[in-house]
């Protein structure tokens, strides 16, 4: 362990790792993500986190307001990447903490964990800002194609990035996905990180042209076809941190503060004692002194 404990002394001061160093982390992160099961079992207690967005500073603020790994375990739902300065920094600090304490941190895949998108919205551009060559990314990305697709908490908490999908009835269902490359376009794998809750009963297609909107009735079958008392998921910003939806069985958790730099929300994580058992914290960005803000790059950011 002790490549693993010099990397995270070095990452956690937000810097990154030499070129070399991260192919190693990542091959390390690749053979633990080969042992997980796409529905991972997570037991209390935990916390669950949502989006980050390569915002680094808050990522530390969010540790130390809920916790430092491994005194508190955490459930990530995926989006470390992307719109914010820092996602190289903020994906390498979250990889040395998993590959330091595998069973103490889960990270699941989101929409942004993929080629396609980080080539759109600034990780790949970081990246080969940083390295001044794309093989950090290529290295990064072999982790995205492993990531788990969710979680479930003592059996009836499920965690997901985005939310449901038609071709999903059961877990079991979910467990067979073929996980281990990028996201399709669309099916079962998209859908569960694209898809988001609305008010509506069944499904409606979604404006983000990927996944669906997807109801109440829906959401009820699917918990009670799989016993699950609720379902966590990301993916969408929600201003107070926390949003439930459908009499409180499904809840969003946001936790980018101040997402962008400009959206003045806060941010909070889900922490469960038991899966019946829980409470919210809720914290604020960094402030803009006690953070470093790079220099205007020449690719923008936010597209």
């Amino acid at each position: 362990m002790g490549d693993v404990d010099r990397w995270i002394e070095v990452v956690q001061d937000c810097r990154y790792l030499p070129e070399n160093e991260l192919r190693k982390l990542c091959e390390i992160i690749c053979d633990i993500l080969l042992e997980e099961a796409n529905v991972q079992p997570v037991s209390t207690p935990v916390t669950v986190c949502g989006d980050i967005h390569g915002q680094f500073y808050d990522l530390q603020k969010l540790f130390s307001t809920g916790g430092e790994v491994p005194d508190t375990n955490y459930i990530f739902m995926g989006d470390f990447v992307d719109r914010g300065y820092y996602s190289l920094e903020t994906f390498t600090r979250l990889l040395t903490l998993k590959a330091r304490y595998p069973s103490q941190i889960t990270l699941l895949r989101g929409n942004h964990e993929t080629r396609q998108i980080t080539k759109v919205y600034g990780f790949f551009d970081e990246c080969f800002s940083k390295y001044g060559n794309v093989n950090g990314w290529k290295y990064c990305c072999n982790v995205f194609d492993l990531l788990t697709i969710a979680a479930i908490i003592d059996e009836e908490v499920l965690c997901v990035h985005g939310g449901l999908s038609p071709e999903i009835v059961t877990l079991d269902q979910m467990r067979t996905i073929d996980r281990n490359g990028e996201i399709p376009y669309k099916g079962a794998f998209c859908d569960l990180v694209w898809s988001d809750p609305e008010d509506i009963e069944a499904w409606d297609q979604s404006p983000r042209g990927a996944g669906w909107l997807f109801g109440h009735k829906v959401t009820n079958d699917f918990m009670a076809i799989n016993n699950l008392s609720l379902i966590c998921r990301a993916h969408q910003l929600v201003d107070d941190g926390l949003k439930y939806m459908f009499e409180e069985k499904l809840v969003t958790v946001w936790s980018a503060p101040n997402y962008c730099y400009r959206c003045g929300n806060v941010a909070a994580m889900l922490s469960f004692m038991t899966a019946r058992e829980r409470f919210a914290h809720i914290f604020l960005a960094v402030p803009d002194a006690e953070r470093v803000i790079p220099k205007r790059n020449a690719t923008p950011y936010f597209l």
